[in-house]
């Protein structure tokens, strides 16, 4: 048979479960209603057992049967067919009742629901009326109870011969094994209590049939009322929630070491190959695979019980030293996408570090080369003055070396610093007083008034800080006189609270667009301003510092350096 025509007889037969289903009942009925001591109820448990496979909803029809999966289906054929059992019949029974219950569950329309309800009410009826009675010594048949089994109750078998085909779903191979098995073990516990009753009691049957019904509600009643948390107790649901949580793996240490490890370690492979140290160290794990998009890696050996799981970035091969639950299965892929959880947030504090390495490399770029051009404005002022000057102004030539010459090289010096170290903010302090001798060195040559309004005595200033901001601000004021006449140019220095720089010209205002985002975001503009006052501002806020515009308006435009209001209310 080639695979179109296979997969056509399966899908009629899927197609039609309740014709099967009708079918099974009905010679299972024949088998059971007259006997099974009889030859021809031995054919008719066989032929009962081949509709059987034809309806089961354990195997889908076109997967193909494993050898071990054949021989069970092979012994049990074998036993339902030459062993005659009441007490074989009864669980065979009690195993119909779980997988069509179990189905009937996950039935998603009216048919498969009406079709489970008349196979199941038939079931529990033959199993209650008829089989289970004939395992007491001294029953007696009675021509009431012969004639309903026998005839009536074949009714309920044969309407399910007329239940309209319906169409396939995937609900329509779906057994719920749960519900199974809890269904078997309350028509076992029913069968058994009722047998038990009857022979301790010596009484009437149906009474103890009554009585075991009576007990099942009882007890169910009582675990649905212990189900949910109440005055303390923690519930059976929660109880039960937390053991399948746990199930052959103690979730809580797992987690709280897998926590543990993503806090200690910082690249992502090592964490990986940690973390898969500690699944090794599992009693139920004897090895495993991994294997990520940029590498891969073994653990343990190899065995022949394999769980495959794949998550986004994460290839997962485990291998156990038995077979394992479904439960658990699901419990390990929970884990693994867990893990490739963590594993990507290294991934991505991997690249964020990168990312704020070239930043840095980036902004330190774009703040140096603002202090490499003042430096060179200043060694180019030297070099004009040398050039300019005549024999008898030697001295203060020589002076005015003396004074640059040292500036000069320190700030060259924290230039390369700052290019080997591009993450780290300069914090060297200075005194004050040397600071502003420096600055005022630097640029009163070039027309600007230094104003100092107190004693620079105790003052330190982070030289770097204080440097770069007072450098970009001259250097804007004084290219804002280059292209508008009679510009004055002034620079006050106050020593309180760590030190507040103030360069204010007599220009005209910045465009108010440009004043609001001077400090928040380079601003395209043709002198420049914008990317040197935008890295100074960010240099002041790591320093604790705020570099601030204390008046934009038409003959007084100021900025202002100071400590930040949040730092100085500390300090007070």
């Amino acid at each position: 048979m080639t695979e179109i025509q296979r997969a056509s007889v399966s899908n009629w037969a899927a197609s039609r479960p309740h014709w099967w289903m009708g079918l099974m009942l009905i010679t299972l009925h024949g088998a059971l209603a007259w006997g099974i001591e009889t030859w021809w109820a031995r054919a008719l448990m066989l032929a009962h057992f081949g509709f059987f496979l034809m309806w089961q909803p354990v195997w889908r029809a076109e997967r193909e049967v494993s050898t071990l999966s054949a021989l069970l289906i092979i012994g049990v054929g074998l036993l339902l067919g030459f062993v005659a059992s009441w007490w074989l019949a009864a669980v065979w029974l009690g195993v119909l009742v779980g997988l069509i219950g179990g189905r009937a569950f996950g039935a998603d329309s009216r048919r498969q629901h009406l079709g489970g309800l008349l196979a199941l009410t038939y079931l529990l009826g033959i199993l209650l009326g008829w089989v289970v009675p004939q395992l007491f010594p001294d029953y007696r048949e009675t021509s009431g109870i012969v004639f309903l089994m026998r005839y009536v109750w074949l009714t309920l078998p044969v309407l399910l011969l007329f239940i309209p085909q319906e169409r396939i779903t995937a609900s329509t191979h779906v057994v719920d094994f749960i519900y199974s098995v809890m269904l078997f073990l309350l028509v076992m516990v029913l069968v058994l209590g009722s047998f038990a009753l009857k022979l301790v009691t010596q009484g009437d049957y149906l009474f103890s049939v009554a009585l075991t019904l009576v007990g099942l509600a009882l007890m169910l009643l009582v675990l649905a009322w212990l189900w949910k948390p109440r005055a303390g107790f923690a519930g059976f649901g929660q109880l039960l929630s937390r053991y399948l949580l746990s199930v052959g793996l103690p979730f809580e240490q797992w987690i709280q070491n897998l926590a543990h490890l993503a806090e200690t370690e910082r690249e992502p492979q090592v964490f990986l190959t940690k973390a898969f140290d500690e699944i090794n160290r599992l009693p139920w794990v004897a090895g495993g695979a991994w294997r990520t998009l940029d590498e891969a890696g073994e653990f343990g050996v190899a065995t022949k019980h394999r769980i495959e799981i794949k998550a986004h970035r994460l290839m997962l091969e485990l291998y156990t030293r038995g077979g394992v639950s479904p439960s658990l299965v699901v419990h390990v892929r929970l884990l693994t996408e867990l893990l490739e959880f963590f594993y990507e947030a290294k991934l991505r504090e991997q690249l964020q570090r990168q990312n704020a390495y070239v930043q840095a490399i980036h902004e330190t770029g774009a703040r140096l080369t603002h202090d490499i051009k003042n430096m060179l404005q200043s060694l180019t002022a030297l070099c004009s003055a040398a050039e300019t000057s005549g024999a008898d102004q030697a001295e203060a030539l020589q002076m005015l070396i003396q004074r640059q010459l040292p500036l000069i090289t320190r700030r060259l010096d924290q230039t390369l610093k700052k290019l080997k170290a591009p993450h780290k903010v300069g914090r060297e302090e200075i005194a004050a007083a040397d600071w502003w001798r420096d600055l005022r060195t630097r640029y009163e040559p070039h027309g600007v008034a230094f104003t100092l309004e107190g004693a620079l005595d105790a003052c330190q200033v982070p030289a770097e800080l204080f440097d770069s901001v007072a450098d970009n601000l001259v250097q804007n004021a004084i290219k804002k006189r280059g292209s508008e006449m009679g510009v004055v140019i002034r620079a006050s220095f106050t020593p309180e609270h760590g030190g507040a720089l103030k360069v204010e010209d007599s220009g005209s205002p910045m465009r108010a667009e440009v004043a609001a985002k001077l400090f928040d975001a380079p601003v395209a503009s043709k002198s420049g301003l914008g990317i040197g006052l935008y890295q100074a501002a960010r240099q002041a806020e790591q320093l604790g510092y705020r570099l601030r515009v204390a008046s934009n308006e038409a003959g007084r435009v100021c900025f202002e350096l100071s400590v930040a209001r949040e730092k100085q209310g500390g300090a007070v």
